[in-house]
């Protein structure tokens, strides 16, 4: 071979491993670009225990990661959340309830310990439930004053009747003593606790008195109700004089049509502007949260495999929730 043309050859060798080695420096760049713009530092989400919230979690942290922003799963109890959220250990919790959380939320919301991500459109109620055949049993309910006629039909070996009840902060033996109910409470460890003694319960017809909240899959699946106790208000809480018992506090329900919210840790903006954008848009009514919770509860899928559904479902929202200018 002509020594020119093997010169050729290896000049067109040496700028085909040139132009090779452009390209993965430039895509190197890219990647240390989009690193840089969102943080390197994980997005920790809270995973806590009970279903829609652990659905919830998983689909915004899919959210998150289609904007190549990395996230971190931190499961947690509902008691622990606030350290953990206060302290930078954790960044985002996606279902605060009022019903159960509020003054602790407030008290860190006032203090600046921790920031309103955002409100979502559901409103919510936790409080005392039972399925619609106990009426029968305890006439009278929904109104509260029929328990104090009727707690035998809640006895299960014991001489007070049973109220089931999660690992949750709740007054509810403040309650049973400032509205004079015999009832003691039995705290069940978690949300499918919750979950499987109400199916054990309905699918016996046994009387049956726990806690609930909406939404939630049971109210699109049983007959039910919720107890309704005095109205609640603030002074409830804080004054034993409010309401009918005035030597205690409590003697009210929890409220009704309260709201729910996304909080997030003071960190949060520092590590990435398109995260706190996603979840203050990441608003979510009754029906949304409902689904997230049935897709597990009632057809028994993964949590991974129910986040993924449920973003499919809501493929159109997907579209607005990442189309802010600060995850282009």
């Amino acid at each position: 071979m002509p020594k020119s043309v093997l010169n050729i050859n290896r000049q067109l060798v040496f700028w085909s491993r040139l132009m090779k080695n452009l390209a993965v420096i430039t895509a190197a760049i890219a990647i240390s670009s989009s690193s840089s713009a969102f943080g390197e530092e994980p997005i920790k989400l809270l995973s806590l225990d009970w279903t829609s919230q652990q659905v919830l979690t998983k689909a915004l942290g899919n959210l998150l990661e289609k904007k190549q922003i990395p996230v971190e799963y931190v499961s947690t109890s509902a008691r622990s959340q606030w350290h953990k959220l206060s302290y930078g250990e954790a960044d985002v919790q996606v279902e605060v309830w009022e019903g159960s959380m509020a003054a602790k939320y407030e008290q860190l919301i006032q203090s600046g310990d921790i920031l309103e991500g955002a409100t979502h459109e559901a409103t919510t109620r936790e409080d005392w439930w039972y399925p619609a055949y106990v009426e029968e049993l305890c006439p009278g309910l929904p109104d509260w004053t029929a328990l104090k006629n009727c707690p035998e039909v809640f006895y299960e070996g014991t001489k007070r009747g049973i109220y089931y009840t999660g690992p949750w902060e709740k007054p509810d033996r403040a309650r049973i003593r400032a509205l004079g109910l015999q009832f003691e409470v039995i705290q069940l460890a978690d949300g499918e606790e919750i979950n499987q003694k109400i199916r054990q319960y309905i699918a016996a017809k046994k009387p049956l008195m726990i806690f609930n909240w909406s939404p939630n899959w049971v109210e699109a699946k049983y007959q039910g109700k919720f107890v309704e106790f005095p109205k609640y208000d603030k002074e409830c809480e804080r004054k034993a004089s409010w309401g009918i018992n005035p030597k205690f506090k409590w003697d009210c329900g929890n409220p009704a049509g309260g709201w729910l919210k996304i909080a997030i840790s003071k960190e949060l903006t520092n590590k990435s502007q398109c995260a706190v954008d996603v979840i203050k848009s990441f608003s979510l009514n009754n029906q949304q949260i409902a689904m997230a919770a049935m897709l597990v509860d009632d057809q028994k899928m993964s949590v991974d495999d129910a986040a993924n559904s449920w973003l499919e479902h809501n493929k159109e929202l997907v579209k607005q929730w990442l189309s802010h200018n600060s995850c282009s």
